[in-house]
């Protein structure tokens, strides 16, 4: 499987190799995730879907790939842990859906024109129920 990832793109490994142990060495120190590291974790995710959405990655995906690598840097980072949250760790499908959102609503604020309209009213909708 290493091999796979090697062959086929240097880049996606290199990547994933030192993403994995970033990871592995942060969760040994693993506290929850302040609201700053929320913010900017949320900010990460919201620019990387502007980013791929911009080199012609279909906005959905581009949405899930960002949420995704925030899902997974959450829980190996912080154990899926979230201060603002509480103290129950949040699982793994809590933190895609949270991550997705945050992807979504960061892209709406950075870069609407990538942002299909049906996804923008929708995102507007949610902010004003949010609001009330």
């Amino acid at each position: 499987m290493l091999n796979l990832f090697r062959s086929s793109s240097p880049l996606l490994f290199k990547t994933l190799l030192i993403t994995s142990v970033w990871i592995s060495a942060a969760s040994v120190q693993a506290a929850p995730a302040t609201e700053a590291e929320m913010g900017l974790y949320s900010r990460i995710a919201a620019v990387n879907t502007c980013i791929s959405t911009a080199a012609g990655v279909e906005f959905n995906k581009s949405a899930g790939i960002a949420a995704e690598t925030i899902a997974q840097l959450i829980l190996g980072v912080h154990k899926g842990e979230i201060q603002q949250v509480g103290s129950q760790a949040l699982s793994i499908e809590d933190l895609r859906k949270g991550s997705t959102n945050s992807a979504v609503i960061g892209a709406t604020e950075l870069c609407p024109k990538q942002v299909p309209n049906d996804v923008k009213v929708k995102v507007e909708e949610a902010l004003k129920k949010a609001q009330s």
